[in-house]
């Protein structure tokens, strides 16, 4: 079994309190135990290496292997919201209210927690900031901004659902969960702006009260048409 492995840097001083000042009314950073995770290094195996090789197609961003790969294919995502949110923050939809703007707010400053988190945890093996095309989106109104919002944090939930089964290891499996409860949060939140009372219904929750959950492959088809980044999870493990 071929082995790649990453080191998980240990906060700068004073980097942690930086990110709680930026989300200071959640205390996100502090709530999801990052500084106490003590995590020296993620130990990535291929479940999945034939070694054949599989070759990036050509312009392609390749999110690696292994735990490696889990890695940059949830920062990747995290970047998609992190960008999203941003652009809310920055240009709010017409009629947005005091309530909203404060609580997506929040939403943003989570999303670029995680997007920093992950891309401090990888160093040297992140994937490169990756470009959006939110070209089709209508930032000034709300139903647009708010479907958007819906489609990614159902999607986010989603695909930390299907990648908990390809990771190798326990402390990261631990970090995908603390996050995941928290997109979670998000996708109730979202929802229930749209229509109260729909943050659980039956269009993401089935008969046995469990959440989806979707395949990298699955995940990264439709993540795709929001980025001009080309990304490719060829080597990513499948089971």
């Amino acid at each position: 079994m071929k082995n790649d492995s990453i080191r998980l840097q240990p906060a700068l001083p004073g980097e942690e309190a930086a990110f709680n000042k930026t989300v200071s009314r959640k205390k996100f950073l502090s709530a999801l135990g990052i500084g106490s995770l003590g995590i020296a290094a993620i130990a990535s195996c291929n479940k999945d290496d034939d070694g054949m090789g599989n070759r990036v197609p050509p312009g392609s961003i390749d999110l690696g292997k292994g735990d490696t790969g889990i890695l940059n294919y949830a920062y990747a995502l995290e970047q998609l919201e992190a960008a999203f949110y941003t652009k809310v923050a920055q240009s709010p939809y017409s009629g947005i209210t005091a309530a909203e703007t404060a609580l997506l707010t929040d939403i943003r400053d989570h999303e670029v927690a995680h997007r920093e988190f992950f891309k401090k945890a990888l160093g040297a093996a992140a994937i490169p900031a990756l470009n959006v095309n939110f070209s089709g989106i209508d930032f000034s109104k709300r139903d647009a901004v708010l479907a958007t919002a819906k489609a990614f944090e159902d999607l986010g939930v989603s695909a930390y659902n299907g990648a908990g089964a390809l990771i190798d290891d326990k402390n990261y499996l631990l970090l995908a969960g603390k996050i995941v409860s928290v997109e979670a949060r998000h996708a109730a939140y979202i929802r229930d702006l749209i229509s109260n009372g729909s943050f659980a219904d039956n269009t993401i929750i089935d008969a046995n009260g469990m959440d989806q959950a979707k395949t990298p492959a699955d995940v990264l088809m439709i993540a795709q048409s929001f980025l001009t980044s080309k990304l490719w999870g060829g080597n990513l493990p499948k089971s």
